[in-house]
């Protein structure tokens, strides 16, 4: 199975810009269908963006959708998500998730998850 390891977090000031990576471990990245999830506090767990196991197709949240990219370089089994513009809206703990299967939105539709890193934006 596949380990995760978020970094990237800190603390930034609103219109600032952010990338978290995801190091990948014990299993090539590219066997996986990948994605952020963010939880903000008092809130769910939200889907935040995916990628196809080799890029070739992505997917947003309304809510981040023209401000943040996600991409993934399997050669070096890394998952990224480049944040622009960043708003307070944005605070959470941010996770990249993994699944063998193609999954959707749902945090439920995937089987590996990082332990987080936090992302605060101060207005």
């Amino acid at each position: 199975q596949v380990q995760l390891v978020e970094s990237g977090g800190g603390l930034v000031q609103a219109g600032d810009s952010l990338r978290l990576s995801c190091a990948a471990s014990g299993r090539t990245l590219s066997s996986y269908y990948a994605g952020w999830f963010r939880r903000a506090p008092g809130k769910e767990r939200e889907f935040v963006a995916a990628i196809s196991w080799y890029g070739e197709s992505t997917d947003y949240a309304d809510s981040v959708k023209g401000r943040f990219s996600i991409s993934r370089d399997n050669a070096k089994n890394t998952l990224y998500l480049q944040m622009n513009s960043l708003k307070p809206e944005d605070t959470a703990v941010y996770y990249c998730a993994a699944d063998r299967t193609k999954s959707a939105r749902r945090p439920n539709e995937y089987d590996y998850w990082g332990q987080g890193t936090q992302v605060t934006v101060s207005s």
